[in-house]
């Protein structure tokens, strides 16, 4: 908390600025220091809260515009002012950070980025060896930014960097120059620009764990208790998902009383979750206490099959592990779901160009992918498609689930590793890789940078029509 505090501190958001990793603070402190040391007002487009995310976005695309020097060049050359790097967590330029820090060191200190490294991977051993993922970004002011930017990309994060240059680069380290703004960043949104369903995430228990049953519990009280049977649902979890773990909860939602009451074990449980409750610290968890057989959030859909992915995976796939459940399998809180989801959708967020703009807009968990709908889901262009394409994009993604279905007993873990992915089902992903990218241009792709920096000009087109 006390670091916390420090970061609102130094950003100055009106007192927030709490999720922004302690990387930022030596971002804007430099930015303040090569300005005289002074800190000026924040401006309104830097202010967080609920209904304010338009007006930041329509700041940030009159940031376009030529902005005045914090001050003057006073006759300098270019490269003879001060100048800004850091060796950073690359989560300052992933995720909903980009759309906190980025705006105060461009808006408030008239900075641009001169260059940057992509991310590589930092082998540290000062606690033993650790993998940190890192990226080292160069700062100037405005007045005295260079003509070429130079990028260093890795394909290989242990390996040698490929050097590019561009005339201006974008927050996210990728050539910004065909944008209509170098400065545009993500804003989490809380809906989608597309007419897809909803995504949220799934239900939160709350229990103490004494809703849960592992697989002896499970078989051992339905066999006693076979009046039970139809109130035991399989439960899911992100990892249980990954790896097929079993895992079932007592679902109470339609169970008689006099079933409850007639059960000793379940009475034992109810009343275990009735005093985690009851103990808790938030208030609307110890009102939920009145009611220990209810998960204190259902958000489980009622009928037909959902589209499950988790909120945390593995940065090593090249594809999002997402599966089709039946709507009697509940889902957990770290799962994320789209309910009545369609093969369309699931061949469209199984492709390249969503994980391509997933890599760049989720969060991250050290170095996992964290996935948002609010900042990955709903921000993703959707690309425009007939009906005869999109018949097309959902056979090839039943051929994905085909291929997957050859591999009976393989986890999605399994399935997904790219050391141990299947040939066939690689192929899968290649044929619906390639047509959902022709549903955004004819001409391929030749890396995933480039599909996101296409994305990015959609997503520009797309603010510039909501706002």
């Amino acid at each position: 908390e006390a670091q916390r505090a420090h970061v609102r501190k130094i950003a100055a958001l009106g007192g927030s600025g709490g999720t922004l990793d302690y990387d930022c603070a030596w971002f804007l402190k430099a930015g303040a220091d090569v300005n005289c040391g002074e800190l000026p007002s924040p401006r309104s487009c830097t202010q967080r809260g609920e209904g304010q995310g338009e007006g930041r976005q329509q700041t940030l695309a009159q940031a376009a515009a030529p902005h005045p020097s914090p001050l003057p060049a006073k006759g300098r050359g270019e490269g003879e002012g001060p100048r800004i790097a850091f060796v950073a967590t690359n989560s300052i330029t992933q995720g909903e950070q980009v759309a906190q820090l980025w705006p105060l060191l461009f808006e408030r200190y008239g900075l641009e980025i001169s260059f940057g490294h992509r991310t590589f991977e930092w082998l540290s051993d000062a606690r033993g060896p650790a993998h940190v993922h890192c990226v080292i970004i160069g700062l100037t002011r405005r007045d005295d930014e260079p003509k070429e930017k130079r990028l260093f990309s890795y394909d290989d994060i242990a390996g040698d960097p490929v050097e590019t240059r561009h005339a201006a680069l974008s927050p996210y380290l990728f050539n910004a120059a065909l944008l209509p703004s170098r400065y545009l960043v993500v804003s989490g949104r809380a809906e989608n620009f597309a007419a897809v369903s909803r995504m949220f995430n799934g239900s939160v228990a709350a229990d103490g764990g004494h809703l849960l049953l592992n697989g002896a519990e499970h078989v051992s009280l339905t066999s006693a208790h076979p009046e039970l049977s139809d109130f035991v649902r399989p439960f899911v979890g992100g990892e249980d998902l990954i790896h097929d773990l079993q895992r079932s909860c007592l679902w109470l939602v339609d169970c008689p009383p006099q079933v409850m009451r007639s059960i000793p074990i379940v009475i034992d449980r109810l009343h275990r979750v009735r005093g985690t409750r009851e103990a808790s610290t938030k208030a609307a968890t110890r009102l939920k206490a009145n009611s220990p057989g209810l998960f204190t959030e259902d958000r489980q859909p009622r009928s037909g099959q959902y589209l499950a992915l988790p909120r945390t995976s593995s940065e090593r796939r090249h594809y999002l592990p997402m599966k089709f459940l039946p709507y009697t399998t509940i889902a957990a809180n770290d799962l994320q779901i789209i309910p009545n989801a369609s093969l369309y959708d699931f061949g469209v967020l199984s492709s390249k160009a969503h994980s391509a703009w997933t890599d760049i807009t989720a969060g991250r968990l050290k170095s996992d992918i964290r996935y948002s709908a609010r900042h990955t889901y709903n921000t993703f262009p959707w690309p425009d498609a007939s009906d005869k394409q999109r018949e097309k994009i959902s056979g090839l993604a039943q051929a994905v689930l085909d291929a997957r279905a050859a591999h009976p007993g393989s986890t999605l873990a399994d399935l997904y590793d790219p050391d141990t992915m299947p040939p066939d089902l690689r192929k899968a992903h290649a044929a619906l890789d390639k047509a959902v990218d022709q549903l955004y241009r004819r001409a391929p792709f030749a890396s995933d940078r480039e599909r996101v920096e296409h994305l990015f000009g959609l997503y520009e087109r797309l603010i510039a029509g909501k706002t």
